[in-house]
C-alpha cells in the first residue's frame, strides 16, 4: 500500500525501474518502491532441494543401472539468478540429470557401490561448474540416493559374495588347523619326555568320554604296552640263529651195499671197442662168421661198508683196471 513492501529475512529484493534492474539490492525488512515506475522481485536465499529422478545409464564396464540423486543448492547472486536464467530451479534439475548420466558413464559399477563419496564429490563439481559463475547458484551438496541393479546382476553378486565368504572361511579354518598342529607337536615333545604324562592324558580322555553317558566305552591299547612287547620280541629273535648254529649234525645211517645184478653184455659189432684205459681195440682181421662172441663174465662190484647207497653203484678205478686186465 502506497509502495511499501516487506522483505523476509531469508529473501532479498531486486527493483526493476521501467524494466531495468537497479544495482541496489533491497535487504530484508520494510522497503518502499515507487508504485508507478518500480517493480520489486523477491529472491529466496535459502538452501533448496531438487530431487533428480531415476536415470537409466550404462557404466564404463557395460552394466545397465538406474540411479537417482538429490541436489542441495542456494542462490548466492540474486541478480544473476533472475536475469541470466529464466527459471533457475528447472535449470538446476536438468543440469543435474545430464551430469548424473555423464558421471555414471565414466565410472564402474564397483565404484558406484563402494566409492559413493568420490562419486558425490565429482558429481558436485560437474554440476557446480556451469551454474555458479553464470547463474549465481552454488551447489552445496549432491547425494546419490539409490542404485538399482538388474535381477541377474544381483544374483551374480550374491554368488560372488558367497564364494568370497566361503574362501575366507576355508582360509581361517586352515590357519586354525596349522596353529593347532604346531601346538600338538609341542605337546607330543613334552609327553615323549615323560611317559607318565601320556598315561594321564589317556585317563583324562576316558573320563571325558564316560561323562557323556555312552553305553559303550572303547579303551585304547596303551602305546607303552606295545613297546614292551616289541622289546621282548627282539631278544627272542636274536637267540634263534644261535640255537640253530649249536645243534650237532646227525650222522648218516649205515646202509648196506646193493649188489649189482648180472647184466648180459651187449656184443659189439664192427665198431671199435673202448677199453677201460681209454685205448681203442681194433679187429684182428678174423673172418666174420655172423655168430655173436661169447660174453665175458662181469664181476660184481660191492661197495664198502659205511658208505651211502649210491656209492655201491659206482666201482672204484682199481676195480675197473683189474677187470680189464683179466
Amino acid at each position: 500500500m502506497f509502495g511499501f513492501k516487506v522483505i523476509n529475512q531469508y529473501e532479498q529484493g531486486i527493483v526493476f525501474r521501467f524494466g531495468r534492474a537497479l544495482p541496489d539490492i533491497r535487504q530484508p525488512g520494510l522497503t518502499w518502491v515507487n508504485p508507478f515506475t518500480d517493480r520489486l522481485r523477491k529472491v529466496n536465499m535459502q538452501i533448496m532441494v531438487a530431487a533428480v529422478p531415476g536415470q537409466d545409464a550404462i557404466t564404463r564396464d557395460n552394466v545397465t543401472l538406474k540411479v537417482d540423486a538429490v541436489v542441495y543448492y542456494r542462490v548466492v547472486d540474486p541478480v544473476k539468478a533472475i536475469i541470466n536464467v529464466q527459471n533457475y530451479t528447472f535449470a538446476i534439475s536438468q543440469v543435474a540429470q545430464t551430469s548424473l548420466r555423464s558421471v555414471i558413464g565414466q565410472s564402474d559399477m564397483d565404484q558406484l557401490l563402494s566409492e559413493r563419496e568420490k562419486i558425490n564429490a565429482h558429481l558436485k563439481d560437474v554440476i557446480d561448474e556451469p551454474t555458479e559463475q553464470p547463474w549465481g547458484i552454488r551447489v552445496e551438496r549432491v547425494e546419490i540416493k539409490d542404485v538399482s541393479l538388474p535381477e541377474s546382476m544381483k544374483r551374480s553378486m550374491s554368488r560372488q559374495a558367497e564364494a568370497e565368504r566361503e574362501r575366507r572361511a576355508r582360509i581361517i579354518s586352515a590357519d586354525g588347523e596349522y596353529q593347532a598342529s604346531k601346538k600338538l607337536a609341542q605337546a607330543a615333545q613334552v609327553m615323549s619326555a615323560d611317559p607318565a604324562a601320556l598315561q594321564l592324558r589317556l585317563l583324562q580322555t576316558v573320563v571325558e568320554v564316560a561323562a557323556e553317558k555312552n553305553s559303550t566305552l572303547v579303551m585304547p591299547v596303551p602305546v607303552e604296552l606295545l613297546r614292551f612287547f616289541d622289546r621282548a620280541a627282539r631278544p627272542a629273535a636274536g637267540q634263534a640263529p644261535a640255537a640253530a648254529a649249536a645243534t650237532p649234525a646227525i650222522p648218516a645211517a649205515d646202509t648196506p651195499a646193493i649188489p649189482a645184478a648180472d647184466t648180459p653184455a651187449i656184443p659189439a659189432t664192427n665198431t671199435p671197442a673202448t677199453s677201460a684205459t681209454g685205448t681203442l681195440a681194433r679187429n684182428t682181421g678174423a673172418p666174420d662168421t655172423g655168430a655173436l662172441p661169447p660174453a665175458r663174465d662181469v664181476p660184481a662190484i660191492s661197495a664198502p661198508g659205511r658208505q651211502p647207497a649210491s656209492a655201491g653203484l659206482t666201482a672204484p678205478d682199481h676195480a675197473v683196471r683189474k677187470t680189464s686186465a683179466s
